[in-house]
This record gives C-alpha cells, sequence and structure tokens, in this order.
C-alpha cells in the first residue's frame, strides 16, 4: 500500500504557477499534492491581465479561456500624474480575468488531473533529508521526492530559508505595497491604462461581468505620510493625477475594503533554494509594468515540470534538475525582469514619465519597442 503522507511531488502554494505545475505533473501520473493556506475561490492583490502567450497554454490546461466570453485588451494607456497621456496599440495584447474565478478554475482542474488539493492548510517548513523533502503542515509531516516553491511575493517560508532578499532591509526595490479594488467604470473595454502619481502607478483593466479590476503600488513611504490611511493617500497622493482623481470619485467599489499586499520586493531571487525549485513570484517577480505577471507565473510552471520530469524518471540526477531549471528560467525571463526594472525608473517619478509620454507620442517606434520588451513568445 501507498504511503498516505508520501508523494513524488508536493506544490507549496497555489497560485497560478502552483495550479498549473500540478495539472501538468498529475496528467502525467505522479503523485502530486498541492498544498493552499486559503480555500478556493478567493481574491488575490494582482493586476489580473494575461498576455496572449497564455492563451494556449490555458486551453491545454483544460481552462476554455476563448468560451469565456473575457474582454479582449488591445490599447494601452499612460498617464502621468499632470494628466499628460499616450494611447498606444497593444500587440499581441491580451484578456482580462479575475484571480477569484480563474485560480478556482485551475483547482478544480488539479483535481479532476488527480492531484490532491490540501485547502486552508499552512506549510510550516520544508527541509532536505536522506534524498527526500520533508514538508511539515498543520502538525503532519508529509515526504515527497520534490517541492516547487510556489508560496508567492513573500511568505514567512523565505524567512525561515534565510533567502537573502527576505533578510536584506527595506529600501527601494523591497518595500512597496499593492493595493487592489474591483469597481464599475466605463473605461473602454479593450483598453488597460496605466496612471503615475509620485511613487506609484495605478493600473485598471476590464475582466468579467463587467467589472474592472483597479490595482496600484506605490511606496510603504507614501502610506506613512498618509497617517497609515489608504483612503487617505488615495485622496492627497494619487488623486493629484486627474485621471485618478475622477476615478476614485466617481467609480464605484463592488467591496468598500481594499485588497492589501505588503513588503512586496523586487530584488533578484535566486530559482532554486534549499533543493526547492521556486516558481512564479517566489522565484522573481516582474513589475506589474510588465503587464505579465501571470504569464510569467504560467510559464514558469512549464519550465519547472520540464526540468523535473527527467529526475522524475530517474534518467539525472537533482543537481543536473537544479542546474536546467535556473538556466532555463534566466533565458526565458532575464531580459524581461532588466526591462521592468529599467521602465519602472520612469514611473512615479512626474517629470520622467512625463518625459516618457512625450517621448512616446513623438516616437511611436518607441513605445511599440518597450511594449515588445515586457511580452513573450507562446510557449505551448
Amino acid at each position: 500500500m501507498q504511503d498516505p503522507n508520501r508523494y513524488d511531488v508536493i506544490v507549496a502554494g497555489g497560485g497560478l504557477a502552483g495550479l498549473s505545475a500540478a495539472i501538468q505533473l498529475a496528467e502525467k501520473g505522479y503523485r502530486v499534492a498541492l498544498i493552499e493556506k486559503n480555500y478556493y475561490p478567493f481574491h488575490r492583490v494582482c493586476g489580473e491581465y494575461i498576455s496572449e502567450e497564455s492563451r494556449p497554454f490555458l486551453e491545454r490546461l483544460g481552462i476554455p479561456i476563448s468560451s469565456l466570453q473575457l474582454p479582449e485588451i488591445r490599447r494601452l494607456r499612460v498617464t502621468a500624474p499632470d494628466g499628460s497621456s499616450l494611447i498606444s496599440d497593444l500587440d499581441p495584447g491580451g484578456f482580462g480575468i479575475s484571480r477569484y474565478r480563474l485560480d478556482a478554475l485551475l483547482a478544480s482542474q488539479a483535481k479532476l488531473a488527480g492531484a490532491t488539493v490540501m485547502e486552508g492548510v499552512k506549510v510550516q517548513d520544508i527541509r532536505y533529508r536522506n534524498g527526500w523533502m520533508e514538508v511539515q503542515v498543520n502538525g503532519l509531516l508529509l515526504e515527497s521526492r520534490l517541492v516547487l516553491g510556489c508560496f508567492g511575493k513573500r511568505s514567512s517560508l523565505d524567512l525561515k530559508m534565510n533567502r537573502s532578499f527576505a533578510l536584506e532591509k527595506p529600501g527601494k526595490l523591497n518595500n512597496f505595497i499593492g493595493i487592489k479594488y474591483h469597481i464599475e467604470w466605463d473605461d473602454p473595454e479593450d483598453l488597460i491604462s496605466l496612471h503615475n502619481f509620485k511613487d506609484g502607478y495605478c493600473g485598471i483593466s476590464r475582466i468579467e461581468d463587467a467589472q474592472y479590476c483597479l490595482c496600484y503600488l506605490t511606496t510603504a513611504n507614501n502610506l506613512g505620510l498618509s497617517n497609515n490611511s489608504i483612503e487617505q493617500m488615495e485622496k492627497t497622493i494619487l488623486s493629484v493625477n486627474p485621471f485618478l482623481e475622477k476615478l476614485f470619485r466617481d467609480a464605484k467599489k463592488i467591496r468598500q475594503e481594499p485588497l492589501s499586499i505588503a513588503q512586496v520586493s523586487f530584488a533578484s531571487k535566486s530559482q532554486v533554494e534549499n533543493h526547492v525549485l521556486m516558481v512564479g513570484d517566489a522565484a522573481g517577480l516582474i513589475t506589474p509594468l510588465c503587464g505579465n505577471g501571470m504569464s510569467m507565473a504560467l510559464h514558469a510552471s512549464c519550465l519547472a515540470v520540464q526540468a523535473a520530469l527527467p529526475f522524475l524518471e530517474g534518467v539525472c540526477s537533482r543537481t543536473e534538475m537544479e542546474t536546467l531549471y535556473a538556466k532555463n528560467w534566466r533565458h526565458s525571463f532575464s531580459s524581461r525582469l532588466r526591462a521592468g526594472r529599467m521602465i519602472q525608473s520612469f514611473f512615479g517619478d512626474p517629470w520622467l514619465s512625463k518625459g516618457l509620454i512625450f517621448a512616446g507620442n513623438k516616437f511611436p517606434g518607441l513605445t511599440r519597442w518597450l511594449i515588445g520588451k515586457t511580452h513573450g513568445k507562446n510557449y505551448v
């Protein structure tokens, strides 16, 4: 009889990276456990835009994107704090869908594929011992041949593993906060907007059910200057931009209380830590300006599975698997991360963002080049 607490693969974290990896591995016949601290469906802080590069992959996983009647996003608008703006075609564009809906669809598909989905369970520790990975959850010890770390932007596990980015003092790359609302609004369905304000920017785009996702990123310092009041910060800092002033004045919030996340870090991260393959935001967080965090997480799950399969089949060593995954991850994403950091340096600064918008309006080819640097190719 199989040991009920022993698996081929344990996936720690049930976001896009974890769920899509679990589906792929379970479909290959491996015994997979996915551990998620929340219960599906639930909301996450996320811009909720997926670029077209991920449509074929999601369809292959069994998510019927093309039949869900989702808004197709084909244009980009960028505004500076003074209200100057740029509108450009977004090639190849993408589509909008809430994490509440997409994660639940993926979780259902993971169960159908044969994965064990443990909801409301928190991973407390991960250790490597005698060729096996040990995962401590809620007083229970699980074992597996491989662990995928898909636990998001920042976790207590990052500290427990002594990951360098989690131990750094707060700085300009690792002390952001993210805020998200779902709202009723009247922007064109095919438009995604990035509105700048001092030390931050706010994205808004259409999702399902005629709702819009409003998600912004700013520094913890801006919140501190606003007496730690999100509402005050929105009135005194974000609303300097006339587009945002109108938005916060007139939009109807579906839920009054925002979702928030703190200590968001864009610092470099390792792709393998203590023999755990890090996937999604746990491996490296792309700036929201690139609009592709969701696609990057999905794509990374493919890379992790491609590296894991020869190890699980017994044709390569653990070290060879880890080396291959880290190499392929850097090849796929390093230039996109660099582009994101470069573009971000212009955003949140009133003068630089205005200058970028002026240059983009005068030289449309520059805008197309920047968009091209932040969108990838199909990976299925």
